[in-house]
């Protein structure tokens, strides 16, 4: 979905994603600039400047034209773009503007200013043609190659050539590079000048192959230098330049200050009817920044102004909620944003989407989990999910990884926690903003998403170090702080939650319901509430981790231990029992409450149980699954990194519900359910006659009868590629499953991760899908056979 920015009382400029159809496009661009074309781009002839630095206000967010690295440690101060620490490699890279003709000539300029004290000088300048292992500028923006050309200490660096000045550099100074094609290469010509003076104070120039120079052009602080983020200032950046036709303008690409919307619509079955609740992210903005954001709806006579909502200052998201929303036909919305700058301009910033009609055809949910970033920006997932208009988006856990773009995590300081997290968190939003601009979308946070492992909640209490390690110990880690804004950025936009009572700490709750499509959901979290594996009783090693073959299952059911909490059974007995406004449920957790995973992180590496899925503690999900029994509701999960399609067994196998844990968008860690060869006894065996499917008595004895699995091979690592065809290699990939209301059935389609879903091909989808269940069959009236 595209962004529109017009700067008030100045021409009219457009920026954005464009991923709406051309019609729909050009439509929602007449009525948002007021006429029938507006320029997409403009000739990079004559000198534009990249950066916007001198009209913004101080703040942590640089501008919604470039991407920083990482965005913690830079600030907009007085006009410039300064880092905040000395250590190495951070950058800021160009969304806009994009070298891509290099057999034209350019010229890139910019003003840096040195600290004045600086333990070790790695230098500052430019970074050419960088990019990654696929044709995609987000996945660019954390490679780390391309040319680099600056000053470092009192030494011009460009390439491998370097030319010692002949005095002492100053600390203010103004570097330019110029590019003049020769054949087959480019001379690059790097020179620096005294800012203050203009007096130059060297050259040095280098020819290099065309195609190097080729991709995203950045800003460097510290091409080399210390590790961690000491607590010392950076370089810092302004009157960034550039010009010449190698260059290509992408408007489209801009990121920020709007940086994508979620939203949901449910029936609340009271005055309020439908509710729609819609949640803007923004970038960090300053104190002296816009603090409102407005949303806009055309109901057919044109766009027209119905809410305006404070942003959070924490989290930087505003929240609209309208009640009686007529969920009968699809409403375009957009959601707005003035941006103030220093001298009394203002820059109107547009988001649009589509509320879409609550459906009365079969339901189609998209149901992904866990997005490693070695697969980002996972554009083959994202795309398809645009293609098949899936009409609900649900999101199980894990939207980042600790290292996703690199640099670490921030433990204890709330605040600087909250903005490690938040330009982390930015990435999912980057990759899969335009399938939520138009679809409802839950999205529930997991382990990962706190930086934890494993996360083992204990009703929000603070983290217990019994022993080394976060993840095998109950408690949050992370400041209560910080773990709310993980709430707030996840799910401020859906329905009302059940109960507002914080636990332990103030830390937020997020469970609830939802209606929607003839199908009621309900939403829940199983990892708030439960128990730490230090109360299991299991010993040595990982405590989480049940390696001894012999160990008798029962002995980690200790009395009193706590899978979903009083609160959630309670929600959950009402919820089952409750069929206001649909006929058929769903269940939303992070993750699957059986262990359908023998092997772990390697090939070889068997596990008796795994404490960290929803297999354990035993009796509590007994109890959950017999709550749950009466409802029918079809289970969606993830979190295992592992598809697998279940049914649930509590007195006997298959007498209850089925769980449907998706694949991995993008595997990291890998998992495998490979019981046959570990000689573990099934009965039962499909009709299909896949191996290691059947009726099996997990590692913790929970009776569980697995329809499909799909294991990845063992030497996924082999035959090259890029990181698509890594994660494609790894059985990653998403669900989507459809739920037809009048036929009773639920069909589960999984579908690996490069393929086009909307071909038909049978080879999409990995062995044992499509699979439809009937609804009573989640109470135990079989007709899989």
């Amino acid at each position: 979905c595209p962004i529109f920015s017009t700067i008030i009382g100045s021409p009219t400029s457009l920026y954005g994603s464009l991923i709406m159809k051309r019609r729909e496009f050009l439509a929602l661009l007449t009525a948002v600039a007021g006429a029938p074309t507006v320029a997409l781009s403009h000739s990079l002839t004559k000198t534009t400047r990249v950066d916007g630095w001198a009209g913004t206000h101080d703040r942590v967010f640089l501008g919604g034209g470039v991407w920083a690295n990482p965005m913690e440690d830079w600030r907009v101060q007085d006009g410039w773009a300064a880092c905040q620490t000395a250590g190495g490699g951070r950058n800021i890279h160009s969304l806009l503007y994009e070298l891509t003709n290099a057999d034209k000539p350019f010229t890139v300029s910019v003003e840096v200013q040195r600290p004045e004290k600086i333990a070790k000088d790695g230098g500052a300048g430019f970074r050419l043609g960088v990019i990654a292992d696929i044709d995609d500028h987000r996945a660019s923006c954390f490679a780390n190659d391309g040319i680099k050309a600056g000053l470092v200490g009192d030494t011009l660096m460009l390439g491998p050539s370097k030319q010692e000045l002949p005095a002492a550099a100053p600390g203010h100074f103004a570097l330019m590079l110029v590019g003049k094609p020769a054949g087959d290469r480019v001379e690059l010509t790097l020179s620096a000048a005294d800012h203050k003076t203009g007096k130059p104070i060297g050259t040095v120039t280098h020819a290099f192959p065309a195609d190097k120079l080729q991709g995203n052009l950045a800003l460097a602080s510290q091409f080399t230098g210390a590790k961690g983020r000491p607590n010392a200032p950076g370089y810092r950046f302004t009157d960034w330049r550039i010009s010449g036709d190698a260059f290509t303008h992408h408007p489209d690409r801009a990121f920020g200050p709007i940086l994508w919307s979620m939203y949901s619509l449910s029936d609340n079955r009271d005055a309020d009817g439908f509710v729609m609740k819609l949640t803007a992210l923004l970038g960090p903005m300053g104190a002296k920044d816009n603090q409102a954001v407005g949303l806009e709806v055309d109901r057919g006579k044109g766009f027209e102004r119905i809410a305006t909502a404070a942003l959070d200052d924490e989290a930087w998201t505003a929240t609209f909620r309208v009640a009686n929303w007529d969920q009968t036909r699809d409403t375009p919305y957009r959601v707005t944003y003035v941006e103030s700058h220093q001298g009394g301009d203002a820059t109107r910033h547009v988001w649009p989407g589509t509320i879409r009609t609550n459906p009365t055809k079969p339901l189609r949910i998209g149901a992904l989990t866990c997005q490693n970033a070695v697969g980002f920006p996972y554009k083959p997932v994202a795309d398809n999910l645009t293609n098949l208009e899936t009409d609900l988006l649900f999101f199980s856990g894990d939207q980042l990884y600790e290292n996703h773009g690199g640099f670490g995590v921030i433990r204890k300081d709330a605040d600087l926690a909250i903005l490690n997290y938040l330009r982390k968190f930015y990435m999912f939003g980057w990759a899969f903003r335009e399938p939520m601009a138009s679809a409802p979308t839950l999205c529930l946070p997991d382990d990962h998403d706190v930086f934890h492992g494993n996360i083992w909640g204990e009703a929000g209490a603070p983290f217990n170090p019994v022993g080394k390690g976060s993840s095998s110990y109950s408690g949050y880690i992370q400041p209560a702080k910080m773990v709310n804004v993980v709430h707030r950025t996840n799910c401020s936009h859906h329905p009302d939650f059940a109960s507002p009572r914080p636990v332990k700490q103030g830390i937020s709750v997020y469970y609830g319901d939802m209606v929607y499509g003839g199908v009621g959901f309900a939403i829940i979290a199983d990892r708030q509430w439960k128990s730490g594996p230090e109360k299991s009783g299991n010993k040595g090693g990982r405590i989480d981790h049940v390696k001894n073959p012999n160990a008798d299952p029962d002995s980690f059911d200790k009395p009193g231990l706590v899978l979903l909490g009083e609160r959630q059974e309670e929600f959950l007995e009402e919820w089952a029992s409750d069929w206001r406004g649909h006929t058929m449920k769903v269940v939303l957790s992070q993750t699957v409450f059986a262990g359908v995973a023998t092997h772990h992180g390697g090939y070889g590496g068997y596990l008796v149980a795994d404490l960290d899925s929803g297999a354990w503690p035993q009796t509590p999900r007994n109890r959950a699954i017999e709550l749950l029994r009466p409802a029918m509701p079809l289970h969606i999960c993830g979190d295992q990194h592992l598809a697998s399609a279940v049914q649930y067994g509590v007195e006997k196998q298959r007498d209850s519900n089925w769980a449907f844990c998706t694949p991995a968008i993008t595997v990291g860690y890998q998992r495998w359910w490979r019981p046959d060869e570990m000689d573990m006894p099934h009965t039962n065996r499909p009709g299909h006659g896949l191996p290691n499917t059947g009726e099996y008595v997990d590692g913790l004895g929970n009776k569980a009868y697995v329809y499909a699995v799909a294991n990845p091979g063992e030497n996924f690592r082999e035959g090259g590629g890029n990181r698509y065809d890594l994660a494609h290699r790894k059985n990653s990939g998403f669900g989507l499953v459809t739920i037809d209301t009048e036929a009773k059935t639920y069909k589960l389609e999984c579908f690996k991760f490069l393929i086009d879903a909307t071909d038909g091909k049978a080879s999409n989808q990995f062995p044992g899908w499509p699979l439809t269940i009937h609804q009573a069959e989640n109470k135990g009236e079989n007709r899989i056979k």
